[in-house]
């Protein structure tokens, strides 16, 4: 498959995906997101490639939704809305359910949606200006792509709810110390300690590796879709709402909103 928002780079037996949207800062259309979910799959029946990397190109690993893509789902048939939104769940899981270890070469922000990819696979590093923070909250909205099971099995229902509910945005050394981060290395040499991190994972014994990698999610994901089945029609929802319309406005104008809780 030839991809028109993705680089995918093989070096020996790793990897590396780069969302290639950097005059976007790597915000999620949704042709990219389409695309991480099909270069997710592609791995299914690759035998040799065992350490997959993601990173972003240029300042951000990735930037959230871009709201102005007409593809994103904010018009249409319910229907058709419903479904599109879905692509976002499709991505993650399918990064879940690679056999390869996979690792986020953290650059920059990764909001929203981007914040979601990196939770979702195995390792991150980042640097000093890693940055993680979730807009939804501020915009009137709730969360989506399996946002808040994967935040809380890494930082704890307490700091999922200060970034989820209270939008709080945190950087680098914080992110480590949350347990986001699984190391904080100078931005010069991320990528080159993201692969001495894939190297070492490549040289484990595969067959070994895969099988306790796949019990350890299901273990922690088992009860994922029990919480969140509902949470495309919940947002389409919340996205009808006169706050979410008072909330976004107030958001771009950085002003204060006048909720009306309606």
């Amino acid at each position: 498959m030839t991809y028109k928002n993705l680089i995918v780079e093989y070096r020996n037996e790793i990897a590396t995906i780069s969302f290639n949207r950097a005059n976007r800062a790597n915000a999620l259309n949704y042709d990219l997101i389409y695309e991480i979910e099909a270069v997710a799959l592609s791995f299914r029946d690759d035998i040799d490639t065992r350490v997959v990397v993601f990173t972003g190109l240029g300042k951000n690993f990735c930037a959230g939704a871009d709201l102005g893509d007409p593809g994103i789902g904010y018009s249409g048939p319910l229907i058709q809305r419903r479904r599109r939104r879905r692509i976002g769940e499709r991505a993650i899981q399918a990064i879940l359910e690679m056999d390869q270890i996979t690792i986020a070469a953290w650059n920059g922000a990764a909001a929203g949606g981007g914040g979601c990819l990196a939770m979702a696979m195995d390792f991150r590093l980042g640097t000093k200006d890693s940055l993680l923070f979730f807009p939804e909250v501020d915009l009137g909205l709730n969360l989506m792509w399996r946002a808040m099971p994967l935040c809380v099995s890494l930082v704890g229902p307490a700091r999922a709810k200060r970034l989820m509910v209270g939008g709080e945005r945190i950087m680098g050394k914080k992110l480590l110390d949350w347990g986001v981060l699984d190391e904080v290395v100078s931005p010069n040499t991320l990528m080159q300690k993201t692969y001495e991190m894939a190297e070492f994972y490549a040289g484990k014994p595969h067959i070994a590796a895969q099988m306790i990698k796949r019990s350890i999610n299901s273990y922690t994901t088992a009860l994922d879709k029990a919480i969140m089945h509902s949470d495309v029609d919940q947002f389409l929802l919340a996205q009808s709402t006169d706050d979410h319309s008072i909330a976004a406005e107030a958001y771009r104008d950085k002003k204060k909103p006048n909720l009306k809780g309606d």
